[in-house]
């Protein structure tokens, strides 16, 4: 073996040896940075958890995610970015995939007994439908129901009063929800008509409007697919099929 073949087998078994070393002060050194950035994020904002910041797809940067809230902070915890993230290679909005995913997430926490449900007798589509007894075009939706179950779509609706608590909306979602029919009481509510009802449980309201801020919706309807895409406003039934089409296709 050559003198020179000696000095390069030796300085790689230098490198390899060192390699692991290497990738473990590595993963220290991002361990600790994160840390510091949770700390500082913490020490700044009551509402946002540890866990609510993580890695992000750009070098030197975190992402902070809680509710609808995506931001990002660099890893200095000096500058702080609120806008979506965008990839123009692939002209993919990473913001809202992150929004999207967390939706999917929460809405899988919602059972079917937590809603006001409408089912055909064929399920090939499920959405979530958040929804307000006075709005426009939430009456409008509901007034097709009919033909949204023709179409296989289940309809899971969540009572959002726009208008918050202490508003005669509220009042009437409570009354809804406390109703032995919630699904009649729900079609006579839109239709300013008078309905049985009682007293109840009602905190599922709160609930649900809890659950529509944190999903990130700014108006209704607000429909939500399985995937967690969210829809801001009304879709007809022949456009909300097509929609949900394309999707399984995709």
């Amino acid at each position: 073996m050559s003198r020179m073949t000696s000095k390069t087998n030796i300085l790689l078994g230098a490198f390899v040896a060192t390699f692991p070393m290497l990738s473990f002060a590595q993963a220290d050194e991002s361990s600790a940075e994160l840390d510091a950035v949770r700390q500082k994020i913490g020490e700044t904002f009551d509402m946002i958890a540890p866990e609510d910041v993580s890695a992000s797809p750009v070098d030197g940067w975190y992402t902070i995610h809680t509710g609808s809230i995506v931001a990002y902070i660099s890893a200095d915890g000096r500058y702080l970015l609120q806008g979506d993230l965008i990839d123009l290679d692939t002209s993919v909005n990473l913001s809202e995939n992150v929004r999207t995913d967390a939706r999917r997430e929460l809405m899988a926490t919602v059972t079917d007994d937590q809603t006001i449900l409408f089912t055909p007798e064929e399920v090939k589509y499920s959405v979530s439908i958040f929804t307000d007894v006075d709005c426009t075009y939430c009456r409008r939706l509901h007034s097709q129901i009919d033909q949204y179950l023709e179409h296989g779509i289940q309809v899971r609706y969540l009572l959002y009063p726009r208008n918050g608590p202490a508003s005669s909306t509220w009042t009437t979602a409570e009354e809804v929800w406390c109703a032995s029919d919630r699904q009649s009481a729900l079609t006579m509510a839109k239709l300013d008509r008078d309905f049985p009802t009682a007293k109840c449980d009602a905190s599922a309201i709160q609930d649900h409007y809890v659950m529509g801020r944190d999903v990130g919706l700014n108006g209704t309807p607000a429909i939500i697919l399985e995937d967690g895409t969210l829809i801001g406003g009304y879709l007809a039934p022949d456009q909300l099929i097509a929609t949900l089409e394309q999707k399984a296709a995709e």
